[in-house]
């Protein structure tokens, strides 16, 4: 309970005494408030008449036949009720956020797992907790949700290993593997698969180098595996810009197979023949200080990834 709401005139009052205060305007009785209250009657005329110095105020006619409020009793009692009530709001409030019911959760999502994942998850979550308050983010590439997880600016990140920082706590939810996006104009666009040699005359769309994309050096070992290393003629963060690059007929890319959820006019989705390389996709959150309704999501978004 907390031990004290506010400072009125004469000093500090106490939750404790404003619920006395309640209970004896509700009985105008001491005898049956000290009841109710489940306490002697002398100590509850003590504290009454403490509430009343601290005011500086009296709130009840007493009498040796009754007690009634004072006018400025009525309209304190009214403040008082709103007040508790505030009180029980917060204070529910509070238990919902430590057993991870509601609260506010910022989640950030790699490019291909904003066109599945987010929204999917987002649906489940809304009908799961209903109290949540959802700050959705797509388009992170994995450096930048690890750095935004750790200073706070993220609860929950999904993105690609690998994740090195002993800090975060990194379940794989599954690997998926490579497609080709092409322009629906492309010769091999029009094949039911297409061989990953057969790209090696292309120019390629690709997400950013030097660390920064691990679908990036994926696609660099896969094609250099199949024999050639691809002519990327640029590098974008966000996957919905490569396709619409690959629509406009840049290039072609090669990308995590949930990016055929992105329907761009112009771009056609291509499996590779074969056993393509394939990339992982992880939900994480702080090792040690996620909230309990990051945990919550985290193992949500487990369940949903097995079903």
């Amino acid at each position: 309970m907390l031990a004290t709401a506010c400072r009125w005139w004469g000093g500090p009052v106490e939750i404790r005494h404003l619920r006395y205060f309640v209970v004896l305007a509700e009985e105008c009785h001491f005898g049956r408030a000290a009841e109710r209250l489940h306490m002697a009657q002398s100590p509850l005329s003590h504290q009454i008449r403490q509430l009343e110095d601290e005011l500086g105020v009296p709130l009840f006619h007493r009498t040796t036949r009754k007690v009634s409020l004072t006018t400025a009793g009525k309209r304190y009692l009214e403040r008082v009720r709103e007040i508790l009530r505030g009180v029980e709001v917060a204070s529910d409030e509070a238990r919902r956020i430590a057993a991870g019911d509601t609260g506010h959760l910022a989640i950030g999502f790699t490019g291909s797992a904003t066109y599945e994942m987010l929204p999917a998850l987002s649906r489940d979550l809304r009908e799961s907790f209903p109290g949540i308050e959802l700050d959705l983010k797509g388009e992170l590439l994995t450096p930048d949700q690890v750095a935004a997880l750790l200073s706070g600016e993220l609860d929950v990140g999904f993105l690609r290993p690998p994740v090195r920082d002993p800090s975060l706590d990194v379940h794989v939810l599954r690997a998926e593997p490579l497609i080709v996006a092409l322009p629906v104009s492309h010769p091999l666009a029009h094949r039911r698969r297409v061989r990953l040699e057969d790209l090696a005359g292309e120019t390629f769309i690709s997400y950013p180098s030097h660390g920064r994309s691990v679908v990036h050096d994926v696609v660099l070992d896969a094609c250099r595996h199949a024999g050639f290393a691809p002519r990327i003629v640029e590098e974008v963060a966000e996957t919905s810009t490569i396709i619409s690059f690959v629509a406009a007929g840049l290039g072609v890319a090669l990308v995590p197979a949930s990016v055929a959820n992105l329907r761009v006019t112009g771009t056609r989705y291509r499996p590779l023949v074969g056993d393509p390389a394939s990339v992982e996709l992880a939900v994480a959150i702080r090792a040690g200080g996620a909230s309990p309704l990051a945990v919550k999501v985290r193992d949500r978004a487990i369940e949903i990834s097995r079903s």
